[in-house]
């Protein structure tokens, strides 16, 4: 089968695309055949070298895949080979099969296209995760969403509008960005170029009480800002880690303000658990897809032979939503 290959670790360089032996499903999995998949931060890291995939899972890039059930493994029930479906997977996207758990299988809303279903297992059900499950958001609370027009960001912030329409959203943007952003429904968007510490504006918009909720992939640089804006009893929630690992941090605030920081990463967590997490995803956020109250922003679509154009517009961080790599 096609599928793009790394030729060691580092930059664009290192993407190729070629032929390798089509994977096998397990006991309790399903062979996918791709239609499309998306671009995520992960794998420009995994690129890299510095985010290898869970013991077990390929090693081919790719998190998310839309296509159709090919092959079922032992023990599979309740699917059947043609059936439109969207999943998780550890890894092995970018390739014209994958195998994915069937737990982990969503059919694909008559409503939406396979492009479109490639940009909701990674970014949404990462988003609903953290911002919902782990978070806690309910109506009329107040959350924060770094990051404006990235994938997990758009998600989150049609999530909150759809699921909680009470809730008030903050969003970080890039002043390129921020005219879409306040499209897309935010209530308030800062430009962290020019404030790099928000929480003051946070305070003057939430008349003092702060954010119930954040949402945060940034990490070290944020750490500060992030619990200064965050409201009594208040969650941040940790995904990444991009500006470092170590801060420092008032243990005394966090105690009289009863506030948690909570870490979190999908795609190590155990197949039970993610099963659990998309079953819930189904349930509560699946509708709103299925009846278009949320449809997936696609910045481009390219082909797999434009992988490294792919790659390349996400280092640049010049899209809004999602990034989509068509395979077949």
């Amino acid at each position: 089968m096609k599928a793009v290959l790394l030729n060691g670790f580092g930059g664009l360089d290192v993407l190729t695309v070629g032929e390798v032996e089509r994977p096998k499903p397990g006991e309790g999995q399903v062979l996918v055949k791709v239609v499309a998949t998306s671009i995520n931060r992960p794998d420009l890291v995994q690129r890299e070298g510095k985010y290898p995939p869970p013991p077990g899972d390929s090693e081919i890039l790719g998190l998310e895949v839309s296509g159709t059930v090919e092959e079922l493994g032992p023990g599979v029930t309740g699917w059947q080979v043609g059936d439109r479906v969207m999943t998780l997977v550890g890894g092995g996207a970018y390739a014209e099969y994958a195998v994915a758990y069937a737990s982990h299988l969503m059919r694909i809303p008559e409503s939406m296209s396979f492009e479109e279903a490639a940009c909701v297992c990674e970014s949404c059900i990462t988003a609903f995760l953290n911002v919902f499950m782990i978070g806690g958001l309910k109506d009329n609370n107040t959350v924060i969403l770094h990051g404006g027009g990235g994938g997990v960001n758009t998600a989150g912030l049609q999530l909150c509008k759809a699921l909680v329409p009470n809730t008030k959203i903050i969003v970080t943007s890039h002043p390129s960005k921020m005219a879409r952003v306040k499209e897309l429904g935010a209530d308030l968007v800062i430009d962290f170029t020019q404030t790099p510490d928000f929480s003051e504006a946070v305070k003057e918009f939430t008349n003092k009480k702060g954010a119930d909720v954040i949402l945060d992939h940034v990490g070290a640089k944020y750490l500060a800002p992030n619990m200064n804006s965050l409201a009594y009893a208040g969650r941040l929630v940790i995904i990444g880690v991009i500006s470092g690992i170590k801060a420092e941090l008032n243990l005394a605030l966090m105690m009289v303000k009863r506030q948690q920081i909570i870490g979190s990463v999908l795609r190590s967590r155990p197949v039970k658990d993610k099963g659990e997490i998309v079953a819930e995803f189904t349930r509560t956020a699946l509708p709103k897809f299925a009846d278009r109250t949320i449809v997936p922003i696609i910045e481009k679509v390219f082909t797999i032979d434009q992988v490294v154009e792919a790659h390349r517009m996400m280092e640049e961080d010049k899209h809004f939503g999602k990034i989509v790599l068509k395979i077949s």
